[in-house]
């Protein structure tokens, strides 16, 4: 599929619909106020489905429009952002273990993940997949800046991905680079097997408009110079794509031909939950601003600051006019505070809370709001059951994507010159969300040892599961090396219980 023709509407009609969603996620997603009030405005933003339908309804919370000639006080709880936070760092908190086959591979790959932040990437891919429904992986290059492959991120409100049976044929990137008034000024980049395309278009906010030369603007002006003969094409000397798709979480609910993959508060009722906390937490900034000591005085009591000028009270004053009236008739000075709704409005928000990141599918205890009492690793993950399984959804489209993406990048590094490695396939393994605390392994592997039930190789493996054989075997010599045991462990020799070799009894002496 070619890059479009000139004068279509864009975005495209048939995917209009979910960019427009994914312009409401993105709003919660930044936290910024403006963009939930231009969002949520009565007027709409050309999407459609913003504008009232006449039925009535009450505004919610973001739709009332904004105080005239004052301060809009309403408050903004970043819940959401917190929610796209924790799904990455569930991911990929701690790096995914990427392993091949060939020694010299494993070190290019290092070479050029460590180089490129890859770690990051991935993490920055994982939030933005949480909140927009999906991210795309990009391998690029540009021999002026670095001698590898780059490889960066792309939101999924910025990707047209096509499919068939479910293998993605070929994506096209697009992002704006110039808005001046109705005037705005597009990049499209497309991926096909075999070739990236490059087209920049001239057009309005709800049309594409005419193709003008990439030198017409200084982000896309370097990419000309690198063109094949039909001014739109780079031929990448590789068979596959160079960009990969990785959805957040499917089935799409609400459109569900769509395989872009949803947010994690795509439903509507998870974004109501957003609005009532920001409406609990303002509510609660209100009692307390309105909670604040006033002081009702009498007329006398005030200075006049001269004609026009109003008058003023001096709260410093020590000595008052005295006022012909009884010690207890009440009159003089009144101080007035309101009482602050601690307990409900507390209780309101850790309600809306709790149910907004489970509707999300997350555990209330990934975010602080379930028992706060120190616990085991394993009572974490009974507690964090919810968070945990998400996780695991979600680790499977990144691990089912990752090991095809990186062998293409191992490949287009060979391709461009870069390095002579053979590309391989990885194996991808997530870390765990969850350590064991080495204060109850240690206390694990005491009770083992005590009733004789385990190797010293053995508690080297529980005391590192990561271990491969190799580095387990090299410990275990050590430990046995410096208490004298290296020939007695029971382990290795065969010996039995307490008297054993190895294990302080009477046959201790026979160690080397």
């Amino acid at each position: 599929m070619p890059l479009p023709e000139n004068n279509v509407p864009w975005p495209p009609p048939a995917i209009a619909p979910q960019l427009a969603d994914m312009a409401v996620d993105d709003a919660w997603y930044s936290g910024d106020k403006t963009r939930l009030r231009r969002v949520y405005a009565t007027e709409g933003l050309g999407y459609g489905h913003n504008e009232r339908d006449g039925s009535g309804r009450p505004w919610r919370f973001w739709e009332r429009p904004r105080p005239q000639g004052r301060r809009d006080g309403r408050l903004h709880v970043p819940l959401a952002a917190d929610i796209a936070a924790k799904s990455a760092a569930l991911l990929f908190a701690e790096p995914p273990t990427v392993s091949f086959e060939t020694t010299e591979t494993q070190d290019r790959w290092e070479e050029i993940s460590e180089a490129g932040g890859f770690d990051a990437i991935l993490r920055e891919g994982a939030e933005v997949a949480s909140a927009l429904g999906g991210t795309a992986l990009r391998a690029t290059w540009n021999t002026e800046l670095a001698q590898r492959v780059l490889i960066t991120a792309v939101h999924a409100d910025g990707v047209l991905p096509e499919w068939q049976y479910g293998v993605m044929t070929g994506i096209t990137l697009w992002r704006e680079i110039l808005r001046e008034g109705n005037r705005v000024l597009r990049h499209l980049e497309r991926h096909e097997p075999g070739k990236v395309l490059h087209a920049l278009y001239e057009g309005t906010a709800i049309n594409l408009g005419m193709r003008v030369p990439l030198t017409e603007h200084p982000d896309t002006a370097g990419i000309a110079a690198g063109l094949d003969a039909d001014g739109e094409t780079i031929t990448t000397g590789i068979k596959g794509l160079t960009c990969c798709y990785i959805p957040n979480m499917r089935p799409n609910r609400k459109y569900r031909g769509s395989m872009l993959g949803r947010s994690d508060w795509q439903d509507d009722g998870i974004r109501d939950l957003f609005m009532s906390l920001d409406e609990t937490y303002t509510s609660w900034m209100r009692d307390i601003r309105l909670a604040k000591a006033r002081l009702v005085v009498p007329g006398g009591f005030l200075n006049s600051e001269g004609l026009g000028k109003g008058v003023s009270f001096d709260d410093d004053k020590e000595i008052w006019t005295p006022i012909n009236a009884s010690p207890t008739s009440g009159e003089g000075l009144t101080m007035v505070q309101f009482a602050i709704r601690v307990t409900e409005h507390e209780q309101s928000w850790r309600s809306f809370s709790r149910k907004a990141v489970e509707s999300a599918g997350y555990s209330a205890q990934s975010f602080g709001l379930g028992d706060s009492t120190a616990i085991t690793a394993t009572e974490v993950v009974s507690q964090e059951r919810s968070s945990l399984l998400t996780k695991g959804q979600k680790g499977g489209y990144w691990i089912t994507e990752l090991p095809g993406f990186i062998e293409t990048v191992l490949q287009l590094d060979n391709a461009l010159g870069f390095s002579t490695v053979k590309p391989e396939r990885p194996r991808i393994e997530l870390a765990d969300s969850v350590s064991e605390d080495p204060k109850t392994v240690a206390e694990t592997i005491e009770l083992l040892a005590r009733g004789t039930a385990v190797s010293t190789e053995m508690k080297v493996r529980i005391r590192n599961p990561d271990w491969d054989d190799t580095a387990v075997k090299e410990e275990t010599e050590r430990i046995l090396k410096e208490t004298g045991a290296l020939v007695a462990d029971p382990a290795m020799t065969g010996a039995e219980g307490p008297g054993a070799p190895g294990f302080g009894g009477s046959g201790g002496e026979e160690a080397v």
